[in-house]
């Protein structure tokens, strides 16, 4: 397939992309009314994906609170979806992710200010989940889910819908192969536990309702992820 189809239309090769491909499913619509999704062993089949890689991806929207679950009666569409995924995919495939931190530096800082002024205390609680989840999960590619759905809840939690939109496109970028390759590299062991220390500084902020300290602390860990990228970039140029 083509590289510049949409990660929406593409088969998933990693934890992130097929989460990205339950999310486009539930941004698409055509549900029943009440919400529900197809059991795990249909969905596997309708994306043409793993059961293991979709019960991680659903994890990871639980946690989110975009999905609940009910025993015995399955899986259910929370909130209502974004939808500006899908234009975000569309306009992603060629994106360069040093070009996407500089734009996350613009956007996700002001995001975090927001979401410390809005936040309510179920929203603190399942940011921390989220960051436990990050911490002690054992593989890179675990890692990277939950940090994403760590800064997707942050930026929901923010209200604002221009910048969920601008934030949409930078995500889209972060399930893609390239990205996700470029990021392992970044993440050694003393690495995750700065992320970790980072993260954990960005929560308290904003369960602080402080939106300076909340803006400085995603600035600061933006900007070593930024820093950590670029220095590979100059390796791999030497």
């Amino acid at each position: 397939m083509p590289k510049n189809v949409p990660l929406y239309l593409r088969k998933a090769e990693n934890a992130s992309e097929v989460l990205a491909q339950v999310r486009h499913l539930i941004e698409a619509g055509g549900l029943p009314a009440d919400g529900k999704l197809p059991t795990e062993r249909d969905l596997s089949v309708q994306l043409n994906v793993g059961r293991r890689g979709l019960r991680r991806a659903l994890d990871a929207l639980e946690a989110e609170g975009l999905i609940w679950r009910r025993q015995g009666k399955g899986t259910f569409i929370g909130q209502p979806p974004d939808p500006t995924g899908k234009l975000a995919a569309s306009i992603s495939a060629e994106v360069d992710p040093l070009s996407v931190m500089e734009a996350r530096l613009c956007i996700e800082p002001e995001l975090a200010a927001l979401c410390a002024l809005r936040a309510k205390s179920e929203d603190v609680a399942r940011l921390r989940v989220l960051v436990e989840r990050i911490d002690q999960t054992s593989d890179a590619e675990s890692a990277e889910l939950w940090d994403g759905s760590l800064h997707r809840l942050i930026a929901r939690i923010a209200g604002n819908p221009i910048l969920l939109t601008a934030f949409s496109l930078l995500d889209e970028v972060r399930s893609s192969q390239n990205w996700q390759d470029e990021r392992d590299r970044a993440r050694s062991p003393a690495q995750r536990q700065l992320y970790t220390r980072q993260h954990q500084s960005i929560v308290t902020a904003i369960a602080d309702q402080d939106a300076d300290a909340a803006r400085a602390h995603m600035r600061d860990h933006l900007s070593h992820l930024s820093r950590s990228l670029q220095v590979l970039r100059e390796k791999d140029a030497s």
